[in-house]
């Protein structure tokens, strides 16, 4: 069950992020979710190192911080995807 959350959350914080960020991303969806995933460790990992990852009620500072990662993750992921494919289908 811990696997499908994480899926879940993934696929949420990835399509979430790539709203955010201005312009059309090229990544597929199976490499949105992956990032989404990557974005929330390192958005739990953050709020585990500045000590807000256990709080009563709902987490939000930690929910932005997996937000922020899963942006910056999507975003420089996208440039990479990119520049791996060679450029291709990106309109400028």
């Amino acid at each position: 069950m811990t696997w499908l959350w994480a899926i879940i959350v993934g696929l949420v914080l990835g399509l979430i992020a790539k709203a955010v960020i201005p312009g059309k991303q090229q990544i597929p969806l199976w490499l949105t979710v992956i990032f989404g995933m990557l974005g929330s460790v390192l958005g739990n990992w953050l709020a585990t190192g500045i000590g807000v990852n256990e709080t009563p009620g709902i987490d939000w500072t930690r929910h932005i911080l997996q937000l922020i990662g899963a942006v910056l993750i999507v975003g420089v992921g996208d440039r990479l995807w990119v520049s791996a494919r060679g450029g291709r289908g990106r309109v400028t």
